[in-house]
């Protein structure tokens, strides 16, 4: 009885090596939903916390994260 399971187990061993080779390498499947694009994050100029470029107030070329560090105006930066 151990021979019969050893042959098929043999047997079962090439029929999987000869379709591995003959099939050639595995392909990665493709994602077919492509993926979001991340919105741009901003630098707040008051407090250096990055936000979304969507939700950010601007004034002139400057970044804020709210209406009173817009207010505040920019940090001074001497670190």
């Amino acid at each position: 009885m151990i021979r019969l399971i050893m042959w098929v187990a043999l047997i079962m061993a090439a029929i999987w090596f000869f379709k591995r080779l003959t099939k050639g390498p595995a392909r990665k499947p493709t994602n077919a939903a492509p993926e979001i694009d991340a919105t741009p994050m901003v630098r707040c100029a008051q407090c250096g916390v990055h936000v979304p470029r969507d939700r950010a107030l601007s004034q002139g070329q400057q970044w804020y994260c709210t209406e009173a560090h817009r207010l505040q105006g920019p940090a001074a930066r001497d670190r």
